[in-house]
């Protein structure tokens, strides 16, 4: 939501998903059942999430309460999921202080192993990307193997293998498959079946966000290459994102490896701001022309059963 985060709390305001192929002035025309609608606006660029802004937030919480998780028959039965939201323009931001050890932030699952490869290790991998094509969006380029991540959907379609991971990966899949964090889970035996390769320019960063549960299981591993960026992570209200929530933040060095599972995984949102220059320890450090993160998940083929409910579109 650009220009909205989710509230806790009843407001005007409703957040729309699953809105994909739908126009706008259906979503509006649907809403209107429950009461005057003054805008139906997309919450964002995938065309899938739809802010609708009632004129009284009685008929805003009836709407909700009426569709949410339900199939809507105005709108050819498509099963929405809704909750309140709030401008951002009414959230302020202080700057969090960013730490070098995930260890320090606490944050369960949540594992940096600094210089994970080497230079030399690190200058091929980019090789071997620059010389693979690369799919443009509106502020980074990726590559996908294995699975296209499908970016409207925030999912996968199964049904579409790419084929089998390419030669030049399989010295890092076998550095990775041996570290002892994930030696302990069922991932040691390496499923690692999807690689997503982003490419920020300095600047570019990640809205916040959870890798939608339904596509992926398991940790997720993101090792960066280029050069360094904080990430944030942002836990919320159980009852959904609201402008309260729990900051933290992570210096990610060129060359880490940073590890996802469990609650950080499932239940903490993660964040890179769009800044050219992180403030670390007292120092001003600039981001690179580029940063080049290779991001490994296991693609879901059931349900998922975590212990995160309010993010979990399966449940």
């Amino acid at each position: 939501m650009e220009g909205f985060a989710r509230a806790v709390g009843a407001t005007r305001h409703l957040y729309v998903a699953n809105c994909l192929g739908i126009a706008l002035e259906s979503v509006k025309a649907a809403f209107s059942e429950f009461g005057p609608v003054l805008d139906a606006c997309a919450a964002d660029s995938s065309k899938a999430r739809v802010i609708v802004s009632f004129e009284r937030e009685a008929d805003a919480a009836a709407a909700r309460d009426a569709w949410n998780r339900q199939c809507c028959g105005a709108l050819g039965e498509r099963a929405l999921v809704i909750e309140f939201a709030v401008p951002r323009e009414r959230i302020k931001l202080v700057e969090v202080p960013v730490s070098t050890s995930a260890q320090e932030l606490g944050i369960p699952g949540l594992s940096l192993l600094t210089e994970f490869i080497s230079s030399r290790e690190e200058e091929r991998l980019l090789q071997e990307v620059d010389a693979r094509p690369w799919q443009a969006l509106a502020k980074r380029r990726v590559q996908h193997y294995g699975y296209e991540f499908l970016y409207n959907a925030r999912n996968v379609d199964t049904s579409k293998f790419l084929g089998e991971f390419p030669d030049f990966l399989q010295p890092l899949l076998e550095k990775i498959s041996s570290i002892a964090e994930l030696q302990e889970t069922s991932e040691a035996t390496f499923p690692f079946d999807q690689l997503t390769v982003n490419e920020y320019p300095r600047g570019v960063g990640l809205s916040p966000h959870i890798d939608t549960h339904s596509a992926f299981q398991g940790s997720i591993i993101s090792l960066s290459l280029a050069g360094p960026c904080v990430m944030e992570f942002r836990k919320y209200a159980s009852e959904g994102v609201s402008p309260e929530f729990e900051r933290k933040a992570l210096f990610l060095p060129q060359r880490s490896l940073l590890i996802l599972s469990g609650e950080s995984r499932y239940g903490w949102h993660h964040y890179i701001p769009h800044h050219k220059f992180d403030l670390v320890s007292g120092q001003s450090v600039p981001r690179e022309s580029r940063r080049v993160s290779y991001t490994f998940r296991k693609v879901r083929h059931g349900p998922c059963r975590c212990n995160f409910r309010q993010y979990c579109d399966s449940q």
